[in-house]
């Protein structure tokens, strides 16, 4: 049976966009179990509490959540494990550099499958504090207002 092409996304972090200003983006491999990697194709992680780190030369997935797998034996894994992040060296010396710097860490934005690959892009994010979020919902607002109006008024000149 052929491998599916494209990306296939199985879970993604919402509340990253609206809780970190987010920075550079990597596409990372996993080092997964067969059971997770069956779950994670029925559709099953969550992302919410999860971060990265960098220890000792390695990237590492902490606090994610990917259930157990339904039809599992006692071989399954256990849903909040620590899961290795696969990059190159430059890409995790330049991830440690960033993250040395004050106020920053490492966010899974989403897990996808990628030409039948499981991948999970992490985001170097800057926490946001509460007036910085009020000023990105009241220019997202603005934006929205500035579009109909515009659409309104392209409306009627035809």
């Amino acid at each position: 049976m052929p491998r599916p092409t494209g990306r296939v996304l199985v879970a993604q972090n919402k509340l990253a966009r609206r809780n970190y200003a987010i920075g550079d983006t990597v596409e990372a491999g996993m080092v997964l179990t067969g059971t997770e990697v069956k779950a994670l194709r029925a559709g099953r992680a969550s992302l919410t509490e999860g971060f990265a780190t960098v220890d000792d030369g390695e990237v590492w997935l902490r606090n994610v959540h990917i259930p157990e797998y339904t039809f599992g034996t006692h071989n399954n894994h256990l849903p909040r494990r620590n899961r290795k992040l696969l990059l190159h060296r430059r890409q995790i010396v330049k991830l440690e550099r960033e993250v040395a710097d004050s106020g920053r860490t490492l966010v899974p934005l989403a897990i996808y499958f990628s030409d039948g690959y499981a991948k999970v892009e992490i985001a170097v994010a800057t926490g946001k504090r509460e007036w910085d979020k009020r000023q990105t919902i009241a220019k997202r607002d603005a934006d929205r207002e500035a579009q109909r109006a515009l659409a309104t008024r392209n409306k009627g000149r035809r």
